[in-house]
């Protein structure tokens, strides 16, 4: 099966633009996908959250380090690509590093000055450097160095780790037959059910049945999610710039339909998806009102409301019509009185 991997690089940006677009290059030579921070702006926590999904998505993780430690994320003190680096080793997704040779080093701050070397944050560079090199990695003095280290890992990777990575469409595995087999171990189960009954066999109940939720436990998950706040841009007006703040409750109720329907973080995704996926999405699986699963055959993933999401909803418009029947009734009565 022809798979592809994708390949997250980190590093700083001002002084790698020509080491970086060599891993790119190399990448894409390998028949793999390039992932990067270039779509990100550092600085800010929303921006690193999403960073580290695509690192999530993606099945090696890249570091060229040179001679700066990069931007400050100041809840830390670590620098950004430091952060990367630990985010992507705990979440133990395989990865390599190619670090600059001293003599290189020099010549790149003969050409490029002051923007090549760490000038506030040294000590923190050279601990994070030794950390580095006690892991898979290697050096690098030009971008031929950079393209090896490419070629020679990967394969190596390939042959070590059993990856998810991108496969063509044409290639995805057909679900049909599964589909097929599991429908009539259904009705085989629903038959063999059907003639015990018959028999006079008493059916215990189904361990994998839930009982529904209580009005008490309805009423403080929605406390909980009346407390929790979402920013989004999408619903401003026009000449609106700064976010809007949501209650995440409102946004549940107001966007059901949408919901129900599920939304995915293809490539192509609209803003909208992406805001459901990435911000609502996230915040409803926390309290299992939401699940996330691997579609078959492709590498996006898809969140839709879980059972317990679905009831939720059902409980509120329950409430909503309730609520609007007793007041019907008691301007009726009011009438009636009058």
């Amino acid at each position: 099966m022809n798979k592809k991997l994708q390949v997250f690089i980190s590093s700083t940006y001002l002084d790698l633009k020509i080491e970086r677009q060599a891993a790119v290059e190399a990448i894409l030579k390998a028949g793999h996908i390039p992932a990067g921070m270039e779509l990100f702006t550092a600085g800010n926590q929303s921006q690193m959250e999403t960073i580290k999904r695509w690192i999530d998505e993606s099945d090696v993780y890249m570091l060229v380090l040179g001679g700066r430690y990069g931007s400050i994320e100041p809840s830390t003190s670590l620098s950004y690509i430091e952060l990367e680096y630990d985010y992507a080793e705990s979440k133990e997704i395989p990865l390599f590093s190619v670090v600059i040779k001293e003599d290189a080093l020099e010549a790149k701050i003969k050409s490029m000055g002051s923007d090549a070397f760490e000038k506030e944050h040294p000590d923190k560079l050279n601990i994070f450097r030794d950390k580095v090199l006690n892991k898979i990695s290697s050096f690098f003095a030009d971008s031929k160095d950079i393209k090896l280290a490419v070629h020679e890992t990967l394969a190596d990777f390939q042959n070590r780790y059993k990856f998810r990575g991108w496969i063509p469409g044409d290639e995805a595995t057909d679900v049909k037959p599964f589909l097929e087999e599991i429908n009539n171990l259904k009705k085989d189960n629903q038959k063999l059910e059907d003639e015990l009954r018959n028999k006079g066999v008493t059916l215990s109940a189904k361990t994998s049945s839930k009982s529904p939720m209580k009005s008490q436990e309805y009423d403080e998950l929605i406390q909980i999610l009346d407390k929790i706040k979402v920013e989004t841009n999408l619903f401003n007006e026009e000449g609106q710039d700064k976010p809007r703040e949501f209650k995440l409750i409102d946004l549940f109720y107001l966007l059901r339909d949408k919901l129900t329907t599920g939304s995915t973080n293809k490539y192509n995704a609209s803003k909208f998806d992406n805001f459901l996926f990435f911000n609502v999405f996230p915040k409803l699986e926390t309290h299992s009102l939401a699940k996330k699963e691997k579609v078959a055959g492709v590498q996006w993933k898809r969140y839709e409301l879980s059972s317990k999401g679905l009831e939720l909803i059902a409980y509120l418009d329950k409430k909503k019509y309730s609520t609007a029947e007793t007041e019907i009734k008691k301007k009726n009565s009011l009438k009636c009185a009058q």
